[in-house]
């Protein structure tokens, strides 16, 4: 490698085209620590200034046939460093926008989702109860809770008194507030 220390960056590119080993060895060790440093800068990160000297050089090797277009070799690994850890810069912004959407996702989606189904399981359970209440309690129920009738209302309607219909609406109340309870116990997550 000690006989390539003497040359030129655009010597060694052209040695590297001609598949020279020995010259590629000398441009990396001539670029490394300084593009290491170059890229640790920006990002901070040990590993990830690794990492895109890695990819660098490799992909330097790979298309070594195209070094002898490049016009100074310094200029251009250092827009190289710069333009991959760009890429690196966006791709962790975009991850961390992903990753937030994602948590305010399953923070409000899934709880929602989650909370209408319980909403519509009780609903469904409430109206199953009401069904297996008596026939008179059960029609005096629905006038009061679906027709949102008053209990004068109701009481005209079915020629009965206020009391009455209010009487049947607290026992429905009742009985569906027992029932639902003892639902509760077996099925806790309501």
């Amino acid at each position: 490698m000690a006989l390539f220390r003497q040359h030129t960056d655009r010597e060694l590119t052209n040695l590297i085209a001609e598949d020279n080993e020995a010259a590629f060895a000398e441009l990396y060790n001539r670029y490394k620590g300084v593009l290491y440093l170059h890229a640790y800068r920006m990002l901070g990160d040990e590993d990830e200034a690794k990492d895109i000297l890695q990819e660098l050089f490799t992909t330097l090797w790979v298309r070594r046939k195209e070094l002898i277009s490049i016009s100074t070799v310094s200029s251009y690994l250092y827009q190289s460093v710069r333009n991959r850890v760009m890429d690196v810069i966006a791709h962790k912004k975009a991850e961390e926008k992903y990753i937030d959407s994602l948590s305010q996702f399953i923070a409000s989606g899934e709880y929602m989702t989650d909370q209408k189904v319980r909403e519509n399981e009780l609903r469904s359970i409430i109206e199953s109860e009401v069904a297996r209440l008596p026939t008179k309690m059960k029609e005096i129920f629905e006038l009061s809770r679906k027709e949102n009738l008053s209990y004068r209302e109701i009481a005209d309607e079915l020629n009965i008194s206020d009391k009455t219909v209010k009487k049947q609406v607290n026992n429905a109340l009742k009985i569906l507030r027992q029932r639902i309870e003892i639902i509760a116990v077996y099925f806790p997550f309501f």
